[in-house]
């Protein structure tokens, strides 16, 4: 009971704290600049809650401050059903009417006709929700939250249920809401109103669903070409991550530790670089071109710039990631069976293709959908080698940033985009479901893989050997393209690129950061370090209560949570742009949008890891804390996190990486105040400023592979550190559960 009070006082806490002593509405100086204490609290934004109701005739807000003094009531109760009851009607009829309340009313009045018939005018708007309703709406959920742990939810584990209603509270917000702000804003026109003739319009436009390449003309609607494009850049750089995942482990390859560190390029590598070095090569002024044109007299063509071009930059892009996701299933064959199969006197290429092979569906289907998902999304390789072939992606940000100006347009592009992520999303879940290919089980399974037949070996290595080459002389052009003058023009050395970037001074005893790089810089690395700790944090939480939890809905829960995966960044750019520009909730041109958008599109990968590494610890051991009274919080802080360590420096480095080298979503949320390094270099390219920018690229990718080596290298020694236990955990012992523990 007293533990009951001791958090209904936060909850509660919090609430008064949001509705008496900070600003109600969004301060558009900046909260944290503190520069609104001069008018609180009084003035007409600057007012706290109460105020607003009582000095500023923000009635509808009165409602709001009646459900939580009935929360308030709750607590001279004691522990009992009606004090449980009396939480859960506070906390959830609170939730829903500050939702309707916010969306109801905007800057100039009711923003819906029903509103104002049924109540009349309203003499005054209002601004955006500031921090006060944020603290509010959070007190309503740890009240309904509470109330139901009271009621004996989930065993009444409070901070279970707090952080299931939490984290379906913030999805909602910022997966659910923007999606549906930009369903809705496809219907639309400029003044709000329903109107459907821009979607009409669009959706029926000849250019988006043309298909005159099939029946002989030249040129494909978008959505056909996207699609086309996705379709095979997937297959080949599923095709590839084969071919690779092959060599590694099925063959005696020499270089097998240099196949992995292939694997961490495209992580560290902003998404157009490839693009850049691509024109570097292959471009008119290009190093091959030029010699193919000296040596056989050949005219520089065009041919890089369109869908060849794009799918080239696409597959070298994603060809690792497919390498990543297929070397573990393609590990995972249990080496019995093909042993078995041989025993049966079928030859190494038949136990291979009946086998092998479809035991390895799962890794080709993630492989697949993760290709066709990034090619869906990608927007820096046909930004730089698109030309006149734009996809679908790239002729959404030109709707919104060109001079078309059409938001319904965009709306109805990114519509597209979804439909067919998550059409491919879903296609592989129903295709996945009710098979099973489990390989690895409790029993004792030893032996080595049967080697590849020999006309599959030489073929694989025919295309990884080649393709090992090619990404070297990429990556080559990378970094030795910001040590050039003028690309293609004048090839004479010099620093003068990365001197303008990133030069620096000394002043008055001060360092003058005096390069055109470094405000980018230093923004993309604080963004990053804020967003990688909470988007860990929010993925191994998720895990946590996915793995130990069983609850009504896990499943779609689950689902929910994954789906933000299946969204491309940029439906997610411009779903944000259409539901955060305008009150209830406003925070375009802030960092609060981007780190928003970091955490909750990298979170599934979070998730996913987060879910690998728990389901392999012992559930005795949470188990065992909980016997011993310890709460979940406390289980999960002293035995859960110690144990999942290489997990969260897994998910923090991966947050870090990504939030650093995105771009199809952050392209629409950067500011003057708040440029992100990828931005920036897009910026750069489109101004022919390619030194600059490939220097800075080369900056980035080498900030990356620090970062990524420490954890390579402290990831390694805790496998080494575990190996060496690995005699005591058959022997499970209070003694060796301590020791694991600390």
């Amino acid at each position: 009971m007293e533990r009951s009070d001791r958090r209904l006082n936060i909850a509660l806490g919090i609430g008064l704290a949001g509705f008496a002593l900070v600003p109600w509405y969004r301060i558009e100086s900046g909260f944290y600049g503190l520069g609104w204490l001069g008018n609180f609290p009084f003035g007409t934004v600057e007012a706290p809650g109460i105020v607003q109701i009582a000095s500023h005739g923000r009635w509808t807000l009165a409602i709001i401050a009646l459900l939580f003094a009935l929360g308030l009531a709750a607590r001279a109760f004691k522990v009992s059903p009606l004090r449980a009851n009396l939480l859960v009607g506070a906390g959830a009829a609170g939730i829903v009417f500050l939702v309707l309340q916010g969306l109801a009313v905007g800057f100039t009045g009711w923003t819906w006709a029903i509103s104002e018939n049924l109540f009349g005018p309203l003499a005054d708007g209002q601004p955006s929700m500031g921090a006060g309703a944020g603290l509010v709406a959070l007190s309503f959920v740890l009240m309904f939250s509470f109330g139901l742990a009271e009621r004996g939810v989930l065993r009444g584990d409070a901070f279970v249920v707090a952080s299931i209603a939490l984290l379906i509270f913030l999805v909602s917000i910022f997966v659910f809401y923007p999606v549906g702000s930009m369903l809705i804003g496809s219907v639309q026109s400029f003044d709000g109103s329903f109107d459907p003739s821009g979607f009409i319009r669009n959706i029926q436009d000849p250019s988006i669903w043309s298909l005159d390449c099939v029946v002989g003309g030249n040129r494909c609607g978008i959505a056909w070409r996207t699609l086309f494009l996705a379709i095979l850049a997937a297959s080949g750089s599923t095709l590839l991550g084969l071919c690779f995942a092959l060599v590694a482990t099925r063959t005696r390859f020499p270089f097998k530790k240099g196949l992995r560190l292939l694997t961490i390029l495209p992580i560290i590598t902003p998404p157009f670089v490839i693009g850049l070095a691509l024109i570097l090569l292959f471009g008119r002024a290009g190093v091959v071109t030029q010699q193919l044109s000296s040596l056989f007299g050949l005219e520089p063509g065009r041919w890089l710039y369109g869908l060849t071009g794009i799918w080239i930059a696409q597959v070298l892009s994603f060809t690792p990631i497919s390498f990543l996701v297929l070397i573990g299933v393609v590990e995972g064959v249990s080496p019995s069976m093909e042993e078995a199969s041989q025993t049966l006197r079928a030859d190494r290429w038949r136990t291979f293709w009946r086998i092998s092979l479809p035991l390895m569906k799962p890794g080709l289907a993630n492989a697949f959908l993760i290709g066709f998902i990034e090619s869906m999304a990608d927007f820096g390789n046909p930004l730089v080698l698109g030309g006149s072939h734009g996809v679908l992606s790239t002729e959404i940000f030109f709707a919104v940033v060109g001079s078309q100006n059409d938001p319904s347009r965009a709306a109805v592009l990114a519509i597209i985009l979804l439909f067919f992520t998550l059409s491919a999303f879903l296609a592989q879940r129903v295709w996945l479901a009710g098979k099973s290919f489990a390989t690895v089980t409790g029993k004792g399974d030893s032996g080595a893989h049967i080697a590849l037949p020999r006309s599959l070996s030489i073929g694989v290595h025919a295309i990884v050997i080649p393709w090992i080459l090619f990404t070297l002389v990429i990556y080559g052009m990378i970094l030795f393209g910001g040590f050039v003058r003028t690309w293609g023009l004048d090839n004479t050395l010099t620093l003068e690129h990365y001197q303008r970037a990133f030069s620096f001074s000394f002043s008055n005893g001060a360092i003058a950061w005096t390069g055109v790089a470094w405000n980018s810089f230093w923004t993309t690395i604080k963004i990053a370090l804020i967003s990688a700790p909470l988007t860990a944090a929010v993925g191994l939480l998720t895990a946590y209560l996915i793995v130990r939890q069983r609850f009504v809905g896990r499943n779609v829960f689950e689902f929910a949570l994954m789906m933000s995966f299946a969204i491309p960044g940029t439906v997610i750019g411009i779903s944000y742009i259409m539901a955060f520009n305008l009150p209830p909730l406003e925070m375009t041109g802030t960092a609060l949008i981007l780190i928003a958008c970091f955490v909750f599109r990298n979170m599934p990968v979070g998730v996913r890891g987060g879910v690998a590494a728990m389901s392999q610890l012992d559930k005795s051991l949470d188990e065992a804390s909980l016997t011993l009274r310890a709460t979940s919080f406390r289980t999960i802080r002293k035995v859960i996190l110690p144990l999942l360590r290489p997990a969260i420096v897994a998910a923090l480095v991966y947050s870090f990486v990504r939030a650093i080298t995105s771009i199809s979503a952050v392209i629409f949320l950067v500011s003057a105040e708040y440029n992100m390094a990828t931005s920036y270099i897009v910026g750069l390219v489109e101004n022919g400023e390619y030194g600059v920018a490939v220097a800075y690229s080369s900056m980035l990718i080498v900030v990356m592979i620090v970062i990524i080596t420490c954890f390579q290298l402290l990831v390694g020694e805790r496998k080494l550190r575990r190996e060496n236990r690995v005699a005591t955990a058959f022997v499970p012992s209070a003694v060796s559960q301590e020791k694991a523990a600390s």
